[in-house]
């Protein structure tokens, strides 16, 4: 087995390739670097690019037809991200990727993607993996806003996202828990005086 690729190694850690198989996956990824601020992705863009986050911070985000900013996803390191409805769907991003602190990402198109998968069917077994833990991911959140005060909400956060206020602003933080930040402010006010 050949597993000494950079980029083999630090996306698909605890798997082993063949030599062929890390020439793929190397010759398919495309690593960049983004400062604060980058719009990867916006509404209406072609969305045929999916981010591994090695360093660094994104946000995925919709803003509704009132102007109002709705924070979906952060994606940390070893993260993944991309606006999934419009990128399994081929059609036009319904949301923004947005860069909140310096990143270094590892990109790969759908096109790219789908010939890895042909080329070693390994890959496809963990990325289908990672989406369905994903997808319980996002249900159990969905299920906490419907449900969870903003308090437990909260909690939830710092604990899947550990470390990550200091990158983060207080309105994303207070977007992706559906709260005001004069809530948020509260929350943290109780939590640190108990």
């Amino acid at each position: 087995m050949h597993n000494d690729n950079s980029k083999t190694t630090e996306i698909f850690k605890d798997l082993s390739f063949t030599k062929k198989e890390t020439e793929i996956i190397e010759s398919v990824f495309r690593k960049a670097t983004y400062k604060k601020g980058t719009q990867l992705l916006q509404v209406n863009d072609s969305a045929d690019i999916q981010y591994y986050v090695q360093e660094g911070c994104l946000r995925l985000y919709h803003i509704d037809r009132n102007g109002k900013d709705h924070t979906v996803q952060f994606a940390i390191k070893d993260w993944w991200i991309c606006d999934c409805t419009a990128f399994f769907t081929e059609s036009k991003a319904i949301m923004n990727i947005e860069v909140i602190s310096d990143s270094m990402v590892y990109e790969i198109s759908k096109k790219d993607r789908d010939l890895l998968y042909n080329q070693s069917p390994k890959t496809e077994s963990f990325f289908r993996k990672k989406l369905e833990r994903a997808f319980a991911s996002f249900q159990k959140r969905m299920l906490g806003n419907l449900s969870l005060p903003a308090k437990e909400r909260y909690l939830n956060f710092v604990k899947t996202y550990p470390n990550i206020e200091k990158s983060v602003k207080n309105y994303h933080i207070a977007s992706f828990l559906g709260i005001t930040t004069e809530s948020l402010s509260r929350i943290r006010k109780e939590l640190s005086n108990s």
